[in-house]
């Protein structure tokens, strides 16, 4: 398999940089400062283990690679800039096998308009991108979490050969026929990826108590929307000895995703697909959402005027 991977920036460049490192084929898909540092010196991927420089192949989109029929897009992007990424490379070839390793639920629904194939992974993997060509992922003797199925439901052999791939290259890969429930757990579990963009910290008490409150909010609304997902959120437990936390060569790991996004004034956040999916659901069946709502509209604001922290 030749995987592509569409968004080659913490989760992507992770993905993409400890597959290539195992032997696997895979061209990194970037744009801007980031490309071309990708180009110049490899990607520099930064474990608890050592740091490498991985030299693998970029492409800027569908027009640098000829298809093949071993092809997996493996889409990565925040999904704000998921229909972009699909108008572009959802004509690529003979519509081959999608991976979505993206945060909330929406990836899914807008790559089968495109593609026959999707499989949803849902990603647990403490990483950062701050600087061009530089990934952090600060967890070991695994990387992340994988966990993999097809989309709405089920598991074929090109899933379980993903599944492999990614076992043998330091993640955890579970195959799960009955994956979009993880997929709504760990979107209960990213709500507080905006507070902690907009609060700078998640550990102290307004910003617990925030968080508390915009995960109760999306329970009552994915509960009466009559929406699976799993009893623990955060499977710590499963994750204790296999995903500890280590230090990396050079800086921190630093916030969450939508932190990072404000951290590198990217002028977007995620927020809609995050605390915006349970505004969506509570708008449908007539439940309030305040928190969620107010989460999502600070959130956007701070993206829009590319602020990286409150006060």
């Amino acid at each position: 398999m030749r995987y592509i991977v569409i968004g080659a920036g913490a989760g992507g460049g992770t993905i993409g940089g400890r597959l290539f490192d195992s032997g696997r084929e895979v061209v990194l898909v970037a744009r801007g400062a980031h490309a071309q540092v990708l180009r110049a010196n490899g990607l520099r991927l930064e474990l608890p283990d050592g740091t490498s420089e991985v030299r693998i192949p970029v492409a800027d989109g569908p027009e640098d690679l000829t298809p093949r029929g071993d092809d997996v897009p493996v889409l990565a992007v925040k999904t704000q800039d998921t229909a972009g990424a699909l108008a572009v490379w959802g004509s690529f070839g003979e519509r081959p096998a999608v991976v979505c390793a993206q945060n909330g639920v929406e990836n899914e629904r807008l790559a089968l308009r495109r593609f026959r194939d999707v499989h949803a992974m849902c990603v647990w993997l403490p990483s950062s991108h701050l600087e061009p060509g530089v990934v952090r992922a600060p967890c070991a003797p695994l990387t992340g979490m994988l966990r993999l199925g097809r989309y709405p439901s089920g598991a074929d052999d090109t899933t379980r050969r993903i599944a492999t791939d990614l076992a043998g290259s330091g993640f955890a890969a579970p195959v799960k026929e009955d994956v979009m429930p993880w997929k709504y757990a760990k979107l209960l579990a990213n709500l507080g990826n905006a507070v902690g963009a907009v609060w700078g910290a998640l550990d102290d008490d307004p910003a617990l108590e925030l968080t508390r409150r915009a995960k109760a909010e999306a329970r009552a609304v994915l509960d009466a929307a009559g929406i699976a997902y799993t009893g623990d959120e955060d499977p710590a437990q499963e994750r204790r000895d296999r995903m500890l936390m280590r230090p990396v060569e050079s800086a921190s790991l630093g916030g969450g995703s939508s932190w990072q996004s404000l951290t590198r004034g990217t002028g977007s956040i995620e927020s809609d697909y995050l605390n915006g999916e349970v505004v969506l659901l509570g708008r449908r069946l007539g439940l309030p959402v305040p928190v969620n709502e107010t989460l999502q509209r600070l959130a956007n604001r701070f993206a829009r005027e590319r602020r990286d922290r409150a006060g």
